[in-house]
């Protein structure tokens, strides 16, 4: 096959987990005494990690504010992961077709590569009954983050592969630029968390809009 193995971003490509999120966010504002935002915005936001997230939230753009203050960000990251490690999975579900394509895919050996810290993730994957589909898990709290094309490196590594016979599976900028840069394929997804962002402006060599239109480029001789 022209692919030996097959990495995944999770939030937005695997698993819709911004009402999660949106819920987590909104207490950790209410505890602040900050307003609290919708669940579009908390959407928008999602895809560089929870620090960022959290910020954007109490700045009320996706654009952070310069003038937020570095205590009180800590102070609401900390509440954030209280909140979120009790709501994590409560409200997430996989997108449609995810289990039937993982499955297609058995036998293509498979990582997971997410910007959410260990703690959540694999707390989601055991929710969602996903953990066996995936030979490595790299998350956000094990190195750089993507758009760093470390991550993926890492996960090619271990699974004992050349980037050129990798591909990544996402759904956001971030995901592009990470396989851009560490010289692998990508499939861009549509439905995802893109941050309003065209995701074929960053050149992706695919660009599907089903999680199932995925496995003929994968499984392609």
């Amino acid at each position: 096959m022209k692919y030996d193995v097959a990495l995944f971003d999770l939030d937005g490509t695997l698993v819709d987990s911004v009402y999660d999120l949106y819920i987590a966010i909104n207490l950790t504002l209410s505890d602040l005494a900050f307003p609290i935002v919708s669940q579009s915005l908390v959407e928008s936001w999602v895809g560089n990690g929870v620090e960022t997230l959290v910020m954007r939230a109490l700045s009320g753009d996706m654009q952070i504010s310069v003038h937020l203050d570095e205590a009180l960000s800590n102070k609401a990251i900390t509440l954030f992961y209280q909140h979120y490690e009790q709501q994590v999975g409560e409200y997430s579900v996989l997108y449609q077709h995810v289990e039937t394509g993982l499955s297609a895919l058995r036998g293509m050996p498979k990582a997971l590569i997410t910007n959410k810290a260990r703690i959540f993730t694999e707390k989601l994957l055991d929710k969602l009954s996903l953990t066996s589909h995936f030979e490595v898990i790299v998350c956000g709290d094990d190195m750089a983050k993507k758009p760093s094309p470390e991550p993926l490196l890492f996960a090619c590594n271990k699974l004992n592969v050349e980037p050129c016979k990798a591909i990544m599976i996402g759904d956001s900028k971030s995901d592009i630029l990470a396989a851009h840069a560490a010289k692998i394929d990508v499939i861009a997804l549509n439905y995802g968390y893109n941050q309003g962002e065209k995701l074929s402006d960053f050149n992706p060599q695919y660009l599907c809009d089903n999680f199932l239109d995925i496995i003929p480029t994968l499984t392609q001789r």
